[in-house]
C-alpha cells in the first residue's frame, strides 16, 4: 500500500495522471473533469483483475484495490456510514468529534455490541492543508466540492489533496441542493441519502451490509407509509432548533437533511420562512403549530433545552407547549443509522395512534422503547454492523 502511495507523490508529474491514479495506495481517482493523460507507466501496479472502482458524484469515478484503512471524514452522515458498514475503527477525523461522538453513543446503547472511540479523531472541519498530508488517509471519504467552499481551501488544494494524498470520495451538497463552486458546477449530480450510502458501501466492499441496512430501511418506510395511509390529517408542525433563539429548518423538499422528516407529509406550520433563518417567539405563536420538533434536542440537556422554551413569556400561547407535544430530534446531518433511529422516533412523536407513543424522555440515551413497539430491530442492525448478516 506504501509503495504506492508513495509513488503518487514522487512521480505524479513524471509518470502522468494515468500512472499515479492506477499506483494509488489500494486508492485512486481521477475527477470526470480532469481526464488521465496516455503517457505509459512503466512502474509495476495492480492488474485490472486487482482492481474494482466506485462511482459518486462529484468525485466521479474512483478505483481501489483494496478496501481503505484509514479514512477522513468531515460532515457526519460519510462517518456514520462508515461506521454502519463496520468500519469505525478506520476513521482518522470528523467534523466536532467530541460532540456528535456523545450523540452516537445515545444511539448505540440500544445497539448492542456496537462502539466507537471518537476520543483520538482530529476536528476536520475547515482543516489546514498540511494535516490531510499529516494524517495520510487513504480515502478522504468527503465532498470536494464542500472542501472547496472552505474558507482555507481553494480548488487547487482540492485536487492536490486528491493526487499527492489520496482521493475524495462523497457527496454532502445533496444535503440541501446546494449550488456547487464553478469547477464542479457542471458534473455535479445530487443524491439520495442511501444512493450516497450504497456507493460508499463499494469502497469498502461492504455491498453485503449496505443491503441487510436497506432492507431494513424499506421495511420500515413501508411501515410508515402503511399507518400514514389510515390518516384524513396531519398535524401541523414546525423543526428547528433552540439556542435561546429559534433557527428554522424546513420539513419537507429536496435534501438528505430532510430525509426523516418528509416521508410523513406532516403540514409544516413555518413553511414560507426560508431555511437556517431566526425568528422571534411571537413569529412561531403566530403559526401555533401542533407539534415542535428541536433538531439537536436528543441528548442529556434535553430537560433544560424544554424548560428554556417553555419558560419564554409567549410560548404559553403556543399549542404544542399547551399540550406537551414538544419533542427533541437529533442531528440534520445524519447518515443511515440516525435516519433509521430519527424515523422511528418522528413517527412516534407525530402519530403516536398509529406508530405508538414516543416515550417520556428526560434526556440520555435513546429510550429503550418496548421491543413489540419499536419499528424496528436494534439486535438486527446491530448484527449487520459487527458483520453477522444471516436473517
Amino acid at each position: 500500500m506504501d509503495k504506492y502511495k508513495q509513488l503518487t507523490r514522487r512521480d505524479y508529474v513524471k509518470y502522468g495522471a494515468a500512472a499515479a491514479t492506477a499506483a494509488l495506495a489500494g486508492c485512486s481517482g481521477q475527477s470526470a473533469s480532469e481526464p488521465p493523460t496516455t503517457e505509459a507507466n512503466t512502474t509495476a501496479t495492480p492488474t485490472d483483475d486487482e482492481r474494482y472502482a466506485a462511482t459518486l458524484s462529484p468525485a466521479g469515478r474512483v478505483e481501489f484495490t483494496e478496501p481503505p484503512e484509514n479514512v477522513f471524514t468531515v460532515l457526519l452522515h460519510h462517518a456514520d456510514m462508515a461506521v454502519a458498514l463496520g468500519q469505525g475503527e478506520s476513521l482518522n477525523g470528523m467534523y466536532n468529534p467530541e460532540g456528535f461522538g456523545q450523540l452516537y453513543d445515545l444511539l448505540f446503547e440500544r445497539l448492542p455490541g456496537v462502539s466507537v472511540d471518537w476520543a483520538g479523531l482530529v476536528d476536520t472541519w475547515n482543516p489546514d492543508k498540511e494535516e490531510l498530508y499529516e494524517l495520510d488517509s487513504d480515502i478522504h471519504l468527503e465532498d470536494p466540492a464542500l472542501m472547496a467552499t472552505m474558507e482555507a481551501w481553494e480548488p487547487d488544494d482540492v485536487a492536490e489533496i486528491r493526487t499527492e494524498v489520496a482521493p475524495w470520495f462523497g457527496n454532502s451538497l445533496s444535503r440541501n441542493h446546494s449550488e456547487p463552486p464553478a469547477r464542479w458546477a457542471d458534473q455535479y449530480q445530487y443524491h439520495t441519502l442511501w444512493e450516497i450510502f450504497e456507493q460508499v458501501a463499494v469502497v469498502f466492499q461492504a455491498r453485503a451490509r449496505y443491503e441487510a441496512l436497506a432492507e431494513i430501511h424499506s421495511d420500515l418506510l413501508s411501515t410508515i407509509t402503511a399507518g400514514l395511509e389510515e390518516m384524513e390529517a396531519r398535524p401541523s408542525t414546525a423543526r428547528f432548533l433552540w439556542r435561546g433563539g429559534i433557527w428554522v429548518y424546513p420539513l419537507n423538499g429536496p435534501g438528505t437533511v430532510r430525509a426523516h422528516t418528509r416521508v410523513f407529509d406532516a403540514e409544516d406550520a413555518l413553511a414560507d420562512v426560508p431555511s437556517g433563518t431566526q425568528i422571534d417567539m411571537e413569529a412561531l405563536v403566530e403559526a401555533d403549530p401542533d407539534v415542535i420538533l428541536v433538531d439537536g434536542g436528543l441528548g442529556p440537556d434535553w430537560t433544560t433545552t424544554k424548560q428554556e422554551l417553555y419558560d419564554e413569556p409567549t410560548a404559553q400561547g403556543l399549542s404544542a407547549v399547551a399540550n406537551d407535544r414538544v419533542y427533541p430530534i437529533g442531528v440534520r446531518y445524519g447518515g443511515p443509522l440516525m435516519n433509521l433511529f430519527q424515523l422511528e422516533m418522528i413517527a412516534k412523536q407525530l402519530y403516536p395512534e398509529q406508530f405508538g407513543a414516543w416515550p417520556t424522555y428526560e434526556g440520555g440515551p435513546y429510550p429503550d422503547v418496548p421491543e413489540a413497539e419499536r419499528l424496528f430491530d436494534r439486535q438486527r442492525v446491530a448484527d449487520i454492523i459487527n458483520g453477522d448478516l444471516q436473517p
